[in-house]
Order: structure tokens, then sequence, then C-alpha cells
């Protein structure tokens, strides 16, 4: 299992951790943010195919930010898959 941090910009979480292994996403962990919304975020996506989340999580906007927490943590997760 390959752990990532990675620190978003634009949102009020400060860091998501997460780790993928076999292409799915556990341990999903934000570090600020709306706390309940965060969680939920976390345990929606344990065990899921890591792309398929990206493709759901991608371009959701909080607030008018043109980002937000799940937006940035799509955006970790295709560069994860990059490496």
């Amino acid at each position: 299992m390959q752990n990532y941090s990675y620190q978003p910009k634009g949102v009020c979480s400060k860091q998501i951790n997460f780790d993928i292994e076999d292409n799915k996403l556990y341990n999903v962990k934000f570090t600020g943010g709306c706390p309940g919304n965060t969680a939920a975020i976390g345990k929606l996506l344990e065990g899921m195919d890591a792309e398929r989340a990206v493709a759901i999580l991608k371009g959701n906007d909080c607030a008018g930010k043109g980002t937000s927490c799940a937006d940035q943590l799509a955006i970790a997760v295709e560069q994860a898959l990059s490496n």
C-alpha cells in the first residue's frame, strides 16, 4: 500500500492523506475543512477504484472558489496515479 500526502490549494483543508493499493483508495483523511463533509467523502470512497473517484470528484466547486476539498482530492489522486 502506497501512502500519499497532498497540500490542497484554495480550500479550507490544509492536508489530504490517502493510500492507494491495487488502484483502489483507502484511508482518505482531510486535515481541516468541513469535518462532516470530509469524513463522509473518506467513508464513501473507501475501497473505490481511484480513477472512478477522480471522475466523480473532479470539478466539484465550493461556494464559487473554482475548486473544493473533493476537487483537490481528485487532483491529488490524479497526481498519485501518474507517478
